[in-house]
């Protein structure tokens, strides 16, 4: 039996706990993980809505009628053709068929286009559009078994594709020829074509800034050299970083990696139910404040992890929401020296009825490359 009947039963009961009457939401992982649609953004719009006690409705182009014609459950589909004159009636005609006239509709802010907020204003003359975040925020938090073992699997095409590129690094290679590399090997050990991200490869003074884009800069000697990088399997994801050292590296890297395992060690050990998200961050950074480098720590320890690279819930010092079981997480704490080189750690993480697991296990220590 479908999982999708039911999840969309319990998104109309958050619905009216919130006090919408309905959400509209463009493709993403929300419309995929309450339906099991997939569409990209494109030029022609494409919008589920969910209003309680009704039959979920989808505006979308003629050519994607065959996917909403394969569903096992009920969905009320308004197809459009290609004149764009014609998609405001239709949106029109859906949005009356709801009863959404006047009505307060819910988005995903950081989702919605004005494409398809000017086409909902006019589909539904009246309707205040809100956030619907509120009713959003708990949907996918907590993962059921299925979407764990995906989630499992991901973490482990990642390592093995990390494992598969470390012997293949050469001194004089760039940033950007590793990356390359690192996304080869996702693919051919079985990640999604569409990758979580694009991985992350710094390489010595390139390290230390922690959202770095791999470049034409040359791997030398002495270099510590970062990977952040994820595979993607059946709609969720990995999310991982390790720092190795290319040939000897300064006594200094040596110190901060280390300081940072320890670190990584401390925030994953926090993570248990019923407490706060802050113990986590709080956790991870009292090691590396200690240390003297907590100026160098210039980011929250860990953000929520599933069909999306950052998700609810996140590891902040001043959030103090409950961890749950089920509720999968990033523990990623790192040291960044500007012009030197930086270090970052970071696994992957569930919470588990007694405390927490790392769904990854590659090995954390300082290793040599190259």
């Amino acid at each position: 039996m479908t999982i999708y009947p039911q999840r969309l039963a319990r998104f109309a009961e958050l619905l009216a706990a919130t006090g919408l009457d309905a959400v509209a939401l463009n493709p993403g992982p929300t419309l995929t993980y309450l339906t099991g649609l997939h569409f990209h953004l494109m030029e022609r719009p494409v919008v589920l809505v969910v209003a309680p006690g009704k039959e979920p409705a989808i505006i979308l182009p003629e050519l994607e009628m065959a996917k909403v014609a394969a569903l096992s459950y009920p969905v009320h589909a308004f197809p459009y053709g290609e004149n764009p004159e014609t998609w405001p009636q239709v949106f029109r005609n859906a949005l009356h068929s709801l009863d959404l006239f006047g009505r307060t509709i819910g988005v995903e802010p950081r989702a919605l286009r004005v494409l398809e907020l000017r086409l909902l204003e006019y589909g539904a003359p009246g309707a205040h559009i809100v956030s619907a975040d509120s009713a959003l925020t708990d949907l996918r938090i907590r993962k059921d078994a299925h979407e764990i073992a995906k989630m499992r699997q991901a973490v482990e095409i990642a390592q093995i594709a990390l494992e598969a590129t470390l012997p293949l690094i050469k001194i004089g290679m760039s940033e950007q020829e590793l990356a390359n590399e690192l996304v080869i090997q996702l693919l051919r050990h079985g990640s999604q074509p569409e990758i979580p991200f694009s991985p992350i490869v710094g390489g010595g003074p390139t390290s230390a800034n922690p959202h770095a884009s791999p470049g034409e800069r040359k791997i030398k000697a002495g270099d510590l050299l970062l990977f952040d990088w994820g595979a993607a399997y059946d709609g969720y994801i990995s999310d991982l970083t390790r720092t190795f050292a290319v040939g000897e590296v300064d006594a200094k890297f040596q110190q901060i990696h280390k300081i940072v395992q320890e670190a990584n060690a401390a925030g994953r050990a926090a993570g248990k139910p019923g407490l706060p998200c802050a113990v986590v961050d709080k956790a991870a950074r009292e090691v590396i404040e200690k240390s003297g480098y907590g100026v160098y720590f210039t980011h929250r320890t860990g953000h929520g992890i599933g069909m999306e690279g950052h998700e609810e819930p996140y590891m902040r010092g001043d959030n103090m929401k409950l961890l749950e079981p089920g509720m999968c997480y990033t523990v990623e704490p790192g040291i960044y020296l500007p012009g030197e080189g930086g270090v970052r750690i970071e696994d992957n993480m569930v919470v588990t009825e007694t405390g927490s697991e790392s769904l990854s296990d590659m090995p954390r220590e300082i290793r040599v490359v190259g």
